[in-house]
């Protein structure tokens, strides 16, 4: 070992590389009556079921009693439906709103036509219905989305009109930036 410096290893110059960043659509990259298939689906399972049941306290028998629901029309647990809404709901995110949305404005017309079971999959498609520019946010969008809910079998289990708050493009970019004010 010589006690002298390490010999010097010149510095090579890293490229800056491109940044993908997952997103959603801003407002004028939605596009109306065109079906969004959220994929890949999710599997239910019993302990989605429980695990959300009591964390929202809903203590509803036909979630959590096996044996009791067993003597019901349906005959066995069904999974709580608004953990299936929820879940029909968050599928289209990645897809849809990732980023891109400001506000959920509200849920209408929610119905679920046929229970889904533990151990079902669950598939969600997204058609955008209406959208317009706010009239009073500059910059900004309403969309109003139909979620569509099937079992793996193609039943469907759930459906949800969405409406929501969403940026255009421009508008989020100087915001980030804060050359505008919202």
């Amino acid at each position: 070992m010589t006690g002298g410096p390490e010999p010097r290893v010149p510095e090579r110059s890293v490229p800056e590389r491109r940044v993908v960043e997952q997103r959603g659509l801003y407002f004028e990259e939605l596009e109306e009556d065109v079906v969004y298939a959220h994929r890949p689906g999710r599997t239910v399972t019993e302990t989605d079921n429980v695990l959300f049941t009591t964390l929202t306290m809903n203590t509803q028998a036909l979630h959590l009693d096996a044996a009791w629901s067993a003597t019901q029309p349906f005959g066995q647990r069904l999974m709580n439906s608004m953990f299936t809404l929820s879940t029909m709901v968050g599928q289209s995110v990645t897809q849809l709103t990732q980023g891109t949305i400001i506000a959920q404005l509200g849920l209408t017309d929610v119905s679920f036509p046929h229970p889904l079971y533990h151990g079902d999959t669950l598939y969600t498609e997204t058609v955008v219905t209406g959208k317009r520019a706010s009239s009073s946010r500059p910059g900004q969008g309403v969309v109003t989305m139909q979620h569509t809910g099937r079992n793996q079998g193609g039943t469907v289990v759930a459906l949800a009109t969405r409406a929501c708050l969403m940026w255009t493009r421009t508008a989020h970019l100087e915001a980030q930036q804060g050359t505008i004010n919202i």
